[in-house]
C-alpha cells in the first residue's frame, strides 16, 4: 500500500479505531466518537441485533405462549403509549429493579409520584435512576429487565 504524500490528508490511527472498536464490544454501545483537535473518529455499528429485540406489537403465536421469564405479565407495548413515554437519557441496560431478587420499582396500574424511581438504565458501570416526571399511572412498561436500550427509547408509560 502506497505512503499518501499528501499533508493535508487525515492520518488514521489504526490502533485508536481498533481500540474504539473493542470499547464498542466491552460496553455493547452501538457507536462512539472521539474529536482531537481537528481530527474526528466515528466509529459504529448497526443495531439490527439490538433493536430487533424491541417489539413494540405483539407477534401472532402460532404455538404455546412463551414461559413468563420471557415476557412479563406487565410488559404492554403499544405504539400510541410510546407519546407519553419516558425515554431513555442514554444507551445502557434497563432494569426494573435494584437487585434481581428486589420487586421492581414500578408495574403496570401503579400509581407513582414526580421523581419516584421507575428504573434503572445501566450506563459504563453507573446505575441511573430513570425518575417519573410528573405524577399519573403506570400504563405501560415497555422493556424487560437486562434488555439493552438506545438513546431516547420509550421506556415506561406514565399517563
Amino acid at each position: 500500500m502506497a505512503e499518501d504524500t499528501n499533508t493535508d490528508a487525515m492520518r488514521i490511527d489504526v490502533d485508536l479505531v481498533r481500540q474504539l472498536a473493542q470499547l464498542l464490544d466491552d460496553t455493547q454501545l452501538t457507536e462512539i466518537e472521539v474529536e482531537d483537535g481537528g481530527r474526528k473518529i466515528r466509529i459504529a455499528r448497526k443495531a439490527a441485533a439490538v433493536a430487533s429485540a424491541v417489539q413494540y406489537a405483539p407477534a401472532p403465536v402460532a404455538s404455546a405462549p412463551a414461559p413468563a421469564a420471557m415476557a412479563p405479565a406487565e410488559i404492554v407495548a403499544a405504539p400510541a403509549a410510546a407519546l407519553n413515554a419516558v425515554k431513555s437519557p442514554m444507551v445502557g441496560t434497563a432494569y426494573l429493579s435494584p437487585n434481581p431478587e428486589a420487586k421492581t420499582f414500578v408495574s403496570v396500574g401503579d400509581s407513582v409520584a414526580a421523581g419516584d424511581t421507575l428504573l434503572i438504565v445501566e450506563a459504563m458501570k453507573v446505575m441511573n435512576p430513570i425518575l417519573a416526571p410528573s405524577a399519573g399511572r403506570v400504563t405501560a412498561v415497555l422493556v424487560t429487565s437486562g434488555q439493552p436500550v438506545e438513546f431516547d427509547q420509550p421506556l415506561v408509560v406514565v399517563e
